[in-house]
């Protein structure tokens, strides 16, 4: 390993995770594992790249050195990003399987007992069989799961990690609420988040946010396609802001108009559920108690809606296609996993389908502490209630003038929150 001090978190950090992979690799009976999910990969070395479409691994022996298999463009990564001191790069005109094959055996591993990731995107099983046909004396077993178990429960690093995250997912909320208008298109939202979430030190999300408006938001995972926001409509926004590859995720509503009796008691719903998560969640807790917790409140509600996910999902390093660690763990009946200190969850009891044709939300990340939960956040969960607007279309640059106009104390313009007068 060599040791440096210009990675995210401190040399030690790096070395206490591999010291730990490698325990549980003793413990498997391995003797080594070939690591391929780009997740699993930047956990333990700080390697990254949007290049992870091209097969790429890290290798981790019992024992020796770890090194690296990377497309000959990455390499460049392993060196200015990592510890690892070794790397057997393949060229575009190469075959990365053999090179794998060819390391292995250069490293005296071709007739070990060797893991690898048998669930992981960037692992095919047309890769995985190769391996098999060409490393015949070698034991092969699935390890999924072996880094994973380290990733789970995130260190005191790696919470300060996600709190600049959060500031960036609250800077790019707190830009698309107000730049919500009639007459604005979800694009030019879309952008203002953006912008926003950048400027505040934010990196590229793994998941673009997810910007709808009316009848949009009954469409699971849409995000912005160029409709114009209507009056008396409400929009569902849903924002991960990342700094190092780590996320934090919230929701958000904004109504345009008036807020209907039934869109008030979802938001009251909702808010009763986060409450309830901040009362009860503890170490010891089953998942599946926890989301029971949460389903129990959302389902009993007389304006139609339901919970039609599960109730939440750990969260913390992405790449895409998706900002969550729901494949580590979720929140999900029948899981009796339990809460531990250092966990982080996105808790999203959002509500599908208010009066039939209406989804809203508002959505918590939170990590459990050794008494209960703490959230990243500190934004007021209330929907947002603006009034409609009978103008024509406003540009993004005239809404964004209004804006600053209603943070002076001396303009009359307000933004309501949600609220029964």
């Amino acid at each position: 390993m060599r040791e440096r001090d210009d990675m995210t978190f401190p040399f030690e950090e790096y070395q206490r995770r591999l010291d730990d992979l490698r325990r549980r690799i003793a413990e498997r009976y391995l003797d080594a594992v070939v690591i391929s999910d780009p997740e699993n990969i930047m956990y333990l070395t700080d390697y990254q790249t949007t290049g992870y479409s091209f097969f790429q691994a890290l290798v981790v022996p019992l024992e020796c050195e770890p090194f690296m298999i990377t497309r000959k463009l990455e390499e460049s990564n392993v060196y200015a990003r990592t510890w690892v001191e070794c790397s057997r790069p393949y060229s575009d005109t190469g075959d990365a399987i053999q090179m794998l094959v060819d390391a292995l055996r250069a490293f005296g591993l071709d007739k070990k007992r060797i893991g690898y990731e048998r669930n992981s995107y960037f692992f095919p099983a047309y890769f995985q069989d190769t391996i098999h046909t060409t490393l015949t004396e070698a034991k092969l077993l699935d390890c999924f799961g072996i880094v994973e178990c380290g990733r789970v429960c995130k260190s005191a690093a790696e919470i300060e990690i996600m709190h600049k995250a959060a500031l960036a997912t609250e800077a790019g909320m707190q830009a698309g609420i107000e730049a919500c208008q009639p007459g604005l298109s979800e694009n030019e939202v879309g952008a203002a988040i953006s912008a926003a979430m950048f400027k505040a030190g934010g990196e590229a999300p793994a998941v673009m946010p997810y910007v709808t408006s009316g009848p949009r938001t009954m469409i699971g995972h849409a995000s912005w396609e160029g409709r114009t926001i209507q009056d008396d409509e409400h929009v569902f926004l849903e924002i991960g802001g990342c700094y190092r590859r780590y996320h934090t995720a919230m929701m958000r509503t904004i109504i345009l108009g008036e807020l209907s009796d039934s869109m008030y008691k979802a938001q009251e719903t909702m808010k009763k559920a986060l409450n309830i998560v901040h009362e009860e969640f503890q170490p010891g807790m089953t998942v599946s108690d926890a989301d029971n917790l949460i389903r129990n409140i959302i389902q009993e509600n007389d304006v139609g809606a339901k919970l039609v996910t599960r109730a939440g999902y750990s969260i913390g390093i992405a790449f895409p296609p998706s900002w969550d660690e729901g494949y580590i763990i979720s929140l999900k009946q029948g899981n009796s996993s339990v809460l531990k200190e250092g966990m982080t969850f996105h808790i999203i009891p959002w509500m599908w389908g208010v009066d039939g044709d209406k989804t809203c939300g508002i959505s918590d990340t939170i990590y459990i502490t050794d008494k209960g939960c703490r959230s990243f956040f500190s934004m007021d969960r209330d929907f947002t209630v603006k009034p409609g607007s009978s103008q024509s279309p406003l540009k993004l640059e005239d809404s964004t003038r209004a804006l600053k106009k209603s943070d002076d104390p001396a303009s009359t313009e307000k933004t309501k929150s949600g609220k029964k007068q």
